[in-house]
């Protein structure tokens, strides 16, 4: 699968741009803040409907303009699909596919899948949970899209059950020293007790149904990923650190025990493990206002050996492990999927020593189609640079380079093209004399 024309129109800096692309290796060469990541920030924005760089859609709007259109053609197995999103902040955006608009946007998902690695990707290995949760979340829907609409009715009942919780706090909690009065026309304080009671269970039961399935999903998906981080951690590292990803859940010691050694239990047993777990802690959710168990709560421990990523892992190994994962993510859709999905690397040859940036070249070379941002052309190994395409992007302009000038610009430093021109300068200057 390639991407084979990108339009963008009011998308982020540009009022409008077309992008030809073909499969194999693209390189975007530019000075920082030119534009060259926003044209890969839309492709992953077709493949996942959001954003590696930011977390709503108004930024992604160019300013004074009311709405952003993103437009892909997508070639797979020799056929082509357009597929175009409307992004209007504030309030619902629109799909096409082919020539048909769609019911929602997430129905088009599927149609492009990329894997992107970019320098916030560090924050897999060094971020919060909420990090490592987005990536397995996001792959997940990358490998069955049907998951979009689960993790989404997750969210909606997470709002709904914390606003309870914190709504509802004075009535449920027990033993309050000045329990507030009923207002004229409101029930007695023990029936309003009784009532929000049985509204919290009916929202453990929603909860706990969509929850399994999302957990269960979750387990499965790192069940698959693990064998290939491994692989790809000491492809990319050159060396073997037994890296592994376990799973740290919220549920009850005995069941997340088990979740961490690998085991993935039916989804009615996670349903029962999630309810038997939030009766524990009921009292404590009451108290605090919030809900303390759930997929949203649990986390991906990433470790090297006996050792934790986070806090032990020295930079390099950092990136090693970052670039592991995603490098495991592409392999498990390839496998699973039959094609490859685009993969994209928002400016990461500059983050890596020299080692690093050619083993990650030689894993990637034979990908069907690979999106790279540069700053400086010179970063992006020759393997990658020389068997594709390389576009210059300078204040939202896109223009082809020749292979030859290209290859002069990663050649030469900025300082050694500076005195050519001024030799040149001085030579003109003696021969009109």
């Amino acid at each position: 699968m390639h991407v084979r024309h990108l339009t963008l129109k009011d998308f982020r800096s540009y009022p409008s741009a077309e992008l030809a692309l073909s499969p194999g290796v693209t390189t975007l060469v530019g000075l920082n803040g030119q534009g060259k990541t926003n044209l890969v920030e839309a492709v992953g924005y077709l493949a996942t409907l959001g954003s590696h760089r930011v977390a709503t859609d108004q930024p992604l709007v160019r300013f004074g303009a009311a709405q952003a259109v993103v437009r892909g053609a997508v070639v797979r197995d020799e056929r082509e699909t357009m597929v175009e999103l409307e992004i209007t902040p504030g309030r619902a955006n629109r799909a096409r596919l082919g020539r048909s608009p769609v019911s929602r946007p997430r129905d088009v998902l599927g149609t492009v899948r990329t894997v992107l690695f970019a320098p916030e990707d560090l924050a897999l290995v060094k971020g919060d949970p909420s990090e490592r949760r987005r990536f397995l979340d996001d792959l997940l829907v990358q490998r069955q899209p049907r998951w979009s609409g689960v993790r989404s009715d997750y969210d909606k009942i997470l709002k709904q059950r914390n606003a309870l919780l914190k709504s509802a706090a004075p009535v449920l909690r027990r033993g309050a020293r000045r329990p507030p009065r009923p207002r004229d026309g409101e029930p007695p304080l023990d029936e309003a007790r009784e009532a929000a009671l049985h509204t919290l269970d009916v929202w453990n039961e929603h909860l706990a149904g969509v929850g399994s399935q999302l957990l269960y999903a979750r387990l499965r998906l790192l069940r698959d990923l693990t064998p290939h981080l491994s692989d790809c951690y000491d492809a990319v590292s050159n060396a073997s650190s037994q890296a592994r990803a376990t799973y740290k859940s919220s549920l009850h010691e005995e069941l997340a025990a088990r979740l961490a050694a690998g085991d993935v239990p039916e989804i009615d047993e996670l349903r029962t493990g999630l309810l038997e777990t939030m009766a524990q802690v009921r009292q404590n959710e009451i108290e605090r206002g919030i809900s303390l168990v759930g997929p949203h709560r649990d986390d991906l421990v990433l470790s090297l050996g006996e050792l934790p990523a986070k806090g032990y892992a020295s930079h390099g190994e950092s990136w090693s492990f970052a670039l592991g994962l995603k490098l495991a993510a592409y392999r498990l859709l390839r496998r699973d999927l039959g094609d490859d999905p685009v993969l994209v690397l928002d400016d990461v040859f500059a983050e890596l020593d020299s080692g690093r940036r050619e083993r990650l070249a030689a894993l990637v070379a034979d990908c069907e189609q690979v999106l790279i941002t540069a700053a400086v052309g010179a970063d992006v190994p020759d393997v990658l640079r020389r068997q594709g395409r390389t576009y210059a992007v300078e204040l939202g302009q896109v223009q082809p380079v020749a292979v030859a000038v290209a290859e002069e610009i990663a050649e030469d430093s900025a300082e050694e093209i500076a005195e050519e021109i001024a030799e040149e300068i001085m030579d003109e200057d003696t021969t009109d004399a």
